[in-house]
């Protein structure tokens, strides 16, 4: 008797972009997100892009992957709202709250999200986690109130680093800005938290999802792509 390999962390992410094609609204715009699993989304949507007016991206890179593919890309400003977001996830909890902007695109990631009625996140099930924390919390800041913010997670018990590039530099992301990555934090109330982080002076964007959160997850699993709803 012979048993299948089980599938690579690349085959899972192929498996739930696909999966994600079916919240994708003919004729619509759609939204898309960054990331290693919304590029397995974006080679699927090639399949259907006759079929869409086009898409609104959250990154440069995942603009540049669409216009590749020959799918129009819209500003987010010539768009009132979208049916549908599909993204990725950092982290999602069991209530559909996210911590994203590993590649740093979480301000346009919200944004984008704030426009449609329905966000789709795409992960495998490392990302399922039941507290949001694990993963360090992205934090968008504007860079002369990075060490104020530094302060004020540390006084919360986080400990905050200044992300930086290859070349050793700190990190600049598409909208001009740095990025604080933040540990030891468990974020019980990921509503609140936002809401309170958002208000420092110098936040351009905390990384929880929690007014924009998922309403579905597609979650690839061994067993195939799961489904929950929130």
């Amino acid at each position: 008797m012979t048993t299948s390999a089980p599938l690579s962390q690349d085959e899972l992410k192929a498996l739930v972009g696909q999966a994600a094609l079916k919240y994708v609204v003919p004729g619509d715009i759609v939204g898309v997100g960054t990331g290693s699993t919304v590029n397995q989304f974006i080679n699927a949507l090639d399949s259907m892009k006759d079929r869409i007016r086009g898409a609104v991206s959250s990154s440069e890179a995942s603009t540049q992957r669409l216009k590749a593919l020959g799918i129009p890309v819209f500003d987010a400003n010539e768009v009132e709202s979208l049916s549908v977001y599909i993204d990725g996830a950092d982290e999602i909890d069991p209530r559909g709250h996210m911590v994203k902007g590993g590649g740093a695109a979480l301000t346009r990631e919200k944004i984008v999200a704030a426009l449609a009625k329905q966000f789709v996140c795409i992960a495998d099930a490392s990302k399922l986690v039941e507290t949001l924390g694990r993963f360090p919390l992205p934090v968008e800041v504007i860079p002369m109130a990075a060490q104020q913010i530094a302060r004020r997670f540390a006084a919360r018990g986080g400990q905050a680093v200044l992300r930086r590039g290859a070349d050793g530099q700190p990190l600049v992301t598409d909208n001009q800005q740095h990025i604080l990555d933040v540990t030891g934090l468990s974020i019980q109330d990921p509503l609140a938290f936002e809401t309170e982080v958002s208000q420092w002076p110098g936040v351009v964007t905390v990384g929880v999802f929690a007014h924009q959160k998922a309403n579905v997850a597609l979650i690839g699993a061994p067993e195939g792509v799961r489904t929950l709803q929130y």
